[in-house]
């Protein structure tokens, strides 16, 4: 349920409780006043009989009468109580509303405290700053000076919050913040274009290796041909120092 709707229903059932107050105290006045004229001989009573059992009461309608306006006097004596009940009501009420109101100008202070707007620093001299701007304030014309007084004192109280967490400060942690939050997205960019260049570098490299183990099978496989070829065409190969095959004829050979 809604603050209005709350605040509505309470009205409603207050504007109710007066009017019935109002009404029965009327009743019991028109009752007390219709008893005396008629025991004055100015009004009729009222008349009926009753039976109880076999016996009949003619005069019971004046008995009733009479009770019912009793009764009605006596419990008019409840009303005074009901109505410092209803005093009360009113009254914790209005110390919520007051409360509601308290909390909006101070939120409005802090806010401008954290702004920087206050510069004062003496107690008299701080309040009487704030409850300044709390009256020029154009959301707050409606309040009562007491509301202002009471938030300006709370604001000045609570000016130490407000340095620590200034709109400055708040500001440049903020800024601190998003600078580290970037250069760690570019540190974590950074790293995955490592990775990425290592794991490139690593399957080239096994691929550098695996072309030079078939170039080098390939090698082993033409001197093992060609060394078995030389022979049957009348030449010799000879390997120096460097492992390179040095063709020779067999008359070179000779000499």
């Amino acid at each position: 349920m809604s603050y209005q709707l709350r605040s509505f229903l309470q009205l409603v059932e207050a504007v109710f409780q007066r009017l019935a107050l109002g009404a029965f105290a009327l009743s019991a006045l028109v009752l007390t006043a219709v008893t005396l004229l008629a025991a004055l001989g100015h009004l009729p009573w009222l008349d009926f009989s009753v039976n109880i059992g076999a016996v009949p009461y003619d005069n019971a309608g004046r008995i009733t009468q009479v009770a019912v306006t009793v009764l009605v006097v006596m419990l008019c004596f409840f009303l005074p109580a009901n109505r410092r009940i209803m005093r009360l009501e009113s009254s914790h009420r209005d110390f919520h509303i007051g409360m509601s109101d308290v909390a909006r100008a101070y939120c409005a202070a802090h806010a401008a405290d954290r702004q920087g707007l206050f510069q004062l620093s003496s107690e008299f001299d701080s309040v009487r700053e704030r409850l300044a701007y709390l009256r020029d304030h154009p959301d707050l014309e409606a309040l009562e000076p007491e509301i202002l007084e009471l938030a300006a004192q709370m604001s000045h109280i609570s000016r130490e919050l407000a340095d620590v967490y200034s709109d400055e400060k708040v500001a440049r942690a903020r800024a601190f913040l998003t600078q580290r939050q970037q250069e760690v997205e570019a540190f974590n960019a950074r790293l995955d274009q490592a990775k990425h260049t290592c794991r490139e570098l690593r399957d080239w490299a096994h691929m550098v290796d695996l072309e030079e183990s078939v170039a080098i099978s390939q090698l082993n496989r033409l001197r093992d041909d060609l060394r078995d070829l030389l022979p049957e065409l009348g030449h010799e190969d000879v390997v120096d120092a460097d492992g390179k095959v040095i063709e020779l004829s067999n008359k070179a050979a000779a000499e």
